[in-house]
């Protein structure tokens, strides 16, 4: 009985695991909202969110690109699982930016903005 209710409590888990992934909180994104995919340039290159530009968090320059931004400005980030966006808005807020929003995984920043996902 012991390893049913058990099972039961893992089923439910997960179940409610995969609902909270597929489903997207939708954001308004302004004009102004700059639009970041933080992965790696090979994997931009395979699909992003359109409009969006490169900033590497991983790239040893990350924060000499970041600097480059209007710090005031508001910041749409996004990467593979939504970890990547997570570290860079970290380090962007330490920098002294305030307006960022995690869209997660790219299905996710997609699903969330309403912007296609394009390839070169």
């Amino acid at each position: 009985m012991k390893r049913f209710f058990a099972t039961i409590a893992v089923l439910l888990g997960v179940t409610a695991s995969l609902a909270a992934c597929s489903s997207a909180e939708p954001v308004e994104l302004s004009q102004d909202t700059v639009i970041i995919d933080v992965r790696t340039p090979a994997e931009f290159a395979s699909g992003h969110l359109e409009g969006a530009v490169n900033i590497d968090v991983q790239s040893p320059d990350f924060a000499a690109q970041v600097m480059e931004l209007d710090q005031d400005g508001d910041y749409f980030i996004y990467c593979r699982s939504g970890n990547r966006s997570g570290q860079a808005i970290a380090q962007m807020n330490q920098m002294g930016f305030s307006d960022m929003t995690n869209g997660g995984s790219v299905a996710d920043a997609s699903e969330a903005s309403g912007i296609e996902v394009v390839t070169p």
